[in-house]
């Protein structure tokens, strides 16, 4: 059972201070086999989401404290609509609708609860930026630890963390970071968080990898 409570949010906020990117994730799920994302997020003023959209699901953004503004975009670029979520005002949450372009400001440190349709590496979901560059890829995904663009090699697949797959996705997870700009070592124990896989297994497989810990 996994009990959302203030030490988690605490941790979580404290995480995404020490993050470059200023903010964290958290996995909700149970299963990686369940056919959705659902995660925390703690987010902190200054972090830069890309504007992006999920053209197969809407996106239930719950505000569990903070302060932040969903932001929405047409086709264009242009900005159309925007939605204050504070809690404080009674503003807890908003449903971004299938396709639409979007991000989000954060206004003081804050944490969302965030649910889409759709596997990890299966969800079809894009940015702006990737759109506007003329570059398609054969696929796109979102991660659940909050980054919207993976670029591939075009194979696709159910996921899967057997010890081959696994090696697979932890290579596919620190090419992510390291696409976001984000230098920081990756840990066995973000690994496991971000993939809902043993963390001994992740220990193994980068080693054998020779990843460093």
């Amino acid at each position: 059972m996994i009990t959302i409570d203030k030490k988690l949010i605490s941790d979580l906020l404290d995480q995404a201070v020490a993050n470059p990117r200023l903010r964290q994730n958290y996995d909700l799920r149970t299963s990686s086999q369940e056919g959705c994302q659902r995660m925390l997020n703690a987010l902190l003023p200054g972090t830069v989401v890309p504007v992006h959209r999920h053209p197969r699901s809407n996106e239930s953004v719950l505000l569990i404290c903070g302060k932040i503004v969903e932001v929405i975009f047409d086709g264009a670029g242009n900005e159309v609509e925007r939605c204050h979520l504070d809690t404080t005002a009674g503003n807890f949450g908003c449903v971004v609708p299938a396709g639409a372009w979007h991000t989000v400001e954060v206004l003081e440190p804050s944490v969302i609860m965030e649910v889409k349709d759709g596997r990890y590496g299966e969800d079809g979901s894009e940015t702006y930026e990737q759109l506007a560059s003329e570059k398609p890829t054969e696929q796109s995904a979102e991660l659940p630890d909050e980054q919207y663009v993976v670029k591939n090699d075009g194979q696709s697949g159910p996921f899967s963390n057997s010890l081959g797959d696994l090696r697979k996705n932890i290579e596919y997870l620190i090419g992510m970071e390291r696409m976001s700009g984000s230098m920081e070592v990756i840990t066995p124990l973000y690994v496991s968080r971000m993939l809902n896989v043993p963390l001994e297994d992740v220990e193994t497989a980068m080693k054998e990898m020779e990843v460093s810990l």
